[in-house]
C-alpha cells in the first residue's frame, strides 16, 4: 500500500484517538470527540416576527405587503417548516438553549464546531414527518456517514444513514481531518454546512441547513472557537423556494384564506405572483431586516461566515459602514453561487446601526436585508 493511502486510512481509522498519524505533527488527532445531539423537528416559522419592516421602521407596504400578508391566494410570512434543532442529550427531551450571541443563527441549525484532528459525533434523531438526514460538507465521511441516498454500491448498515425515518435515530461520525480546516494561506477557521439529502431540494427548502466551522489545529480555544477572533456571526442568504418545500401542500390548506384559489406545481411559474410569493429571500430565515442579534463593538476582530443556498443562488452581500478582508483583498462585498461558503474578516470602526443587505435588486426589495449594530469602544479596550 502507498504511502499517502497508509495516511488516509489510518486518519480515517484513528481519528478521534491521540497520537494518531502518520509520521508528522500536521497529520497526529488531538482525540477529542465532540458530541451532538440534534433532532428534525416540525415548526412553525415566521419570517417576520415583528410583523414590520424594521428597514423602514414602518409597517409592511407594496411588494412587502404582497409577501407577508396571508390572503385568499397568498400564504402569508409564517409556514410549517422542518428544522435541526439541538437538545441536550440521547434522551432528546431537554432542547439546549442558543445563547444570545447566536440568536442570529435563526432558522440554522445548530453550530457544529471542531478544531483538525478532532472528530464530530452527531446522534440524529428525526422527530418529524419525513425521512430526513445529515450530509455534510467539508470533512470526511465514510458510506454509514454520508446521509444522501443513490446508487453507490453500498448495502445494509451503509444505507441506514441515507434517510432516517420518522422517530428513528442515526449515529454520523465525521473525522476532522486535515483536508478539512483551512488551507494555507487562509484564515484560522473555515465554514462548511451540513443538510438533509433525502430530497433535497424538498428538505433544505423545509429548513434543513446548519453551519459546520473549522478551526485550524493548535488554533482553538477549548470550546472550538478561533483564538484570534473575537466575535463570529454565521449567515445564509437563502432563497427559501416554499412552492418546493416538503411542506408546500401543508402550509396552503393551514395558512392560505381561500386553498381552492392556490395554483399547484404543475401551473406554476416565475410570471405567477403566487409562486413568486412564495421565493423567501431571507437571511437566516428572516425578511425585512428581522433577523436579530447581529450586534458588536468597535474594534473587535469579527469574522463573517457568509453562505448561500441550495435553489438558483446567486447573492452579492454588501456591508454598509465597514469593511471586510475576503480572499486577501479588502472589500465590502462578497459574491456568493449556490451552496458557496465565504470568511471575511472584519474590524468595525463606525459606530452605528448598519445596513447588510444582498446587492441583486430583486432579492433586496423582497427583503433579503438584515440590520447589524456596532457600539462604541469603551475607554478600557
Amino acid at each position: 500500500m502507498a504511502l499517502g493511502a497508509r495516511c488516509i486510512v489510518a486518519v480515517v481509522l484513528l481519528a478521534g484517538v491521540a497520537g494518531a498519524g502518520c509520521g508528522s505533527a500536521s497529520n497526529q488527532s488531538s482525540g477529542r470527540t465532540r458530541t451532538y445531539y440534534v433532532a428534525a423537528d416540525t415548526v412553525t416559522w415566521n419570517y417576520a416576527p415583528a410583523a414590520l419592516d424594521r428597514i423602514t421602521g414602518q409597517p409592511f407596504q407594496g411588494l412587502a405587503l404582497e409577501l407577508v400578508e396571508p390572503r385568499a391566494d397568498r400564504i402569508g410570512r409564517i409556514y410549517k417548516k422542518a428544522i435541526y434543532r439541538e437538545y441536550t442529550d440521547s434522551t432528546f427531551t431537554t432542547l439546549k438553549p442558543r445563547p444570545a450571541a447566536w440568536e442570529h443563527l435563526g432558522i440554522l441549525g445548530p453550530l457544529l464546531r471542531a478544531e483538525v484532528g478532532d472528530t464530530i459525533r452527531v446522534v440524529f434523531r428525526n422527530n418529524a414527518d419525513h425521512p430526513f438526514s445529515m450530509h455534510p460538507h467539508g470533512v470526511f465521511y465514510r458510506k454509514d456517514s454520508e446521509g444522501a441516498p443513490y446508487a453507490d454500491g453500498t448495502s445494509a448498515g451503509d444505507k441506514a444513514d441515507d434517510g432516517v425515518p420518522p422517530g428513528g435515530t442515526h449515529i454520523y461520525v465525521w473525522p476532522v481531518v486535515e483536508r478539512a480546516g483551512p488551507a494555507p494561506g487562509e484564515g484560522t477557521s473555515v465554514l462548511w454546512m451540513y443538510h438533509s439529502h433525502v430530497l433535497e431540494t424538498a428538505d433544505v427548502n423545509a429548513g434543513l441547513i446548519g453551519p459546520i466551522i473549522i478551526t485550524a489545529r493548535g488554533a482553538a480555544k477549548p470550546d472550538g472557537t478561533p483564538k484570534d477572533v473575537d466575535r463570529e456571526f454565521v449567515v445564509m442568504f437563502a432563497e427559501m423556494d416554499e412552492n418546493t418545500s416538503r411542506y408546500f401542500e401543508d402550509n396552503v390548506r393551514r395558512y392560505a384564506k381561500d386553498p381552492a384559489k392556490i395554483p399547484r406545481h404543475s401551473t406554476s411559474t416565475f410570471a405567477d405572483p403566487f409562486y413568486l410569493s412564495n421565493l423567501k429571500e431571507s437571511i437566516n430565515g428572516f425578511i425585512y431586516g428581522n433577523t436579530p442579534g447581529l450586534t458588536m463593538s468597535q474594534g473587535e476582530r469579527v469574522r463573517w461566515y457568509v453562505f448561500g443556498s441550495t435553489n438558483f443562488e446567486i447573492h452579492a452581500p454588501h456591508w454598509h459602514g465597514q469593511t471586510v478582508v475576503f480572499n486577501h483583498m479588502r472589500t465590502d462585498m462578497l459574491s456568493l453561487g449556490a451552496m458557496q461558503m465565504a470568511v471575511a474578516d472584519m474590524v468595525p470602526d463606525n459606530p452605528g446601526t448598519w445596513l447588510f443587505h444582498c446587492h441583486v435588486a430583486p432579492h433586496l426589495e423582497a427583503g433579503m436585508q438584515a440590520l447589524f449594530t456596532v457600539s462604541a469602544a469603551t475607554a478600557s479596550r
